[in-house]
């Protein structure tokens, strides 16, 4: 593995003893290093641009046992031993949707990126979180918090302000986000809604 260098890369993680593949995550040269080091497998959140250990917080943590890669070496196959489940919704894999249009969101892009960080918090509570004190204060502050960005973004819209436009725009983004988070609505439900309205 030392001739690997890489900036992030695919590692595809595999039950070493059901074979059964349980999640997709990205290691950079740290995360692969201190996986190599072991005994649990770490990965690069490309959210959050951090470090991460597969169950620091969830406690369930995936053992290591195994690493191949395959023939270009651009992606990871790691066998690991899971101590719990390895998907935050409790399941023993991340690839237990059957139909599409369960999925959270089709493509990868920031929209999906950031709603997937509000569920992690509302899933994964991180003490001091912006997002666990929104979920935490219930839906009248959200609500309300969707108001008064709504309020500053029209603001900067009569004012002109482009730049300060694009960041209101990005706040009441957000918080609509956390709101939809609040009562399990995704990115996917307002997809197929845009979609319904497009036959009309």
């Amino acid at each position: 593995m030392s001739d690997l260098d890489v900036s992030l890369i695919p590692a595809i993680i595999q039950d070493i003893n059901t074979k059964e593949v349980l999640m997709l995550g990205y290691m950079n040269n740290e995360a692969l290093k201190k996986t190599l080091e072991g005994p649990n497998v770490w990965f690069y959140s490309r959210s959050r641009q951090k470090l991460w250990e597969k169950g620091e917080t969830s406690g369930n943590h995936l053992i290591l046992k195994n690493i191949t890669t395959d023939c270009d070496k651009d992606t990871l196959l790691i066998q690991a031993e899971p101590s719990g489940p390895s998907c935050h919704t409790g399941e023993n894999s991340c690839f237990h949707q059957s139909e599409l249009k369960h999925l959270v969101w089709h493509d990868s892009n920031i929209f999906s990126d950031i709603f997937n960080i509000i569920e992690d918090r509302k899933n994964n509570p991180k003490e001091k979180s912006y997002v666990n004190s929104l979920l935490t204060k219930g839906s009248d502050h959200i609500s309300q918090k969707v108001i008064e960005e709504l309020c500053e973004t029209i603001v900067e819209f009569n004012s002109d302000n482009k730049k300060r436009m694009i960041e209101e725009t990005a706040d009441l983004i957000f918080h609509i986000f956390a709101l939809m988070s609040s009562k399990s609505i995704t990115l996917n439900d307002i997809e197929k809604e845009f979609n319904k309205r497009k036959k009309h």
